[in-house]
């Protein structure tokens, strides 16, 4: 049987890649035969992932990439290290609910570096001859970009920024045969969800959520595998769209 979901000497950047869907999708890049580049913040745990992953090749780097200054030093960095790479996958970011009244310039800001301006960067160094002539690049999303919850502007706000830039950023590219697209993800078993129901409980999610996700709470499987698509050459003809993944929450 031909698998079309072919991933193998190419090397995948990730980022996020400590937990969560970051984690699940590095190890599924490994799987398939991909060389991976793990980014996070915490040591420990990228250590942890680094240990989890297939084959070989792969290496993992501690970074801030809220020092938006230093990103395409950084990758610049990397490439030097391993040669240019074939995939971006930014899942990195942070998620805070507060109400208008406590959302401060400084506070809009902080989410907007990890979210937004950290894939705008990752993309800038990306596309600066970093790549193996082209190559495909993801970044997590969120059907908070298209449809609104309380306490969430800067997380809502950053994400349909991100879907805003992912439509530019294919026209400007495509010449460089890089394709750019975005996983427009439902509430997803990680650790937003787990907030949500140490915060909010059982009754809450079932009411506020499943109500309208009525495939229930995804698995970081579902993310990942529609991301491994996305990078690989199956999604060839895919590029400046927001794929859903969302049990059916915006339908």
């Amino acid at each position: 049987m031909k698998n079309i979901i072919d991933l193998n000497n190419k090397t995948i950047l990730v980022t996020g890649a400590s937990d969560g869907i970051g984690k699940q999708t590095s190890k599924l890049v490994s799987e398939l035969g991909g060389r991976v580049i793990l980014v996070g913040r915490n040591e420990e745990k990228l250590s942890n992932t680094l240990s989890e992953l297939v084959g070989e090749g792969h290496a993992a780097y501690a970074f801030d990439l809220k020092q938006l200054d230093r990103i395409d030093l950084f990758i610049a960095d990397i490439v030097k290290a391993h040669g240019a790479l074939d995939g971006l996958v930014h899942c990195a970011g942070e998620s805070q609910v507060r109400p208008l009244k406590m959302c401060s310039p400084d506070f809009m800001k902080d989410i907007f570096d990890i979210n937004y301006f950290a894939f705008v960067e990752l993309v800038r160094a990306y596309s600066k001859k970093k790549n193996n002539n082209g190559g495909s690049i993801v970044v997590m999303s969120s059907v908070g970009s298209k449809s609104g919850d309380k306490g969430k502007i800067a997380y809502t706000s950053s994400k349909a920024a991100v879907d805003g830039a992912v439509r530019t950023l294919a026209k400007e590219l495509a010449e460089k045969n890089i394709r750019v697209n975005s996983v427009v993800a439902g509430m997803i078993k990680t650790g937003i969800y787990d907030r949500y129901i140490e915060k909010n409980g059982e009754e809450a999610m079932k009411n506020n959520v499943l109500s309208r996700q009525y495939l229930g709470v995804g698995e970081v499987d579902d993310v990942s595998n529609a991301i491994v698509y996305l990078l690989s050459n199956a999604a060839k003809f895919i590029t400046g769209t927001g794929m859903v993944v969302d049990g059916g929450r915006l339908s």
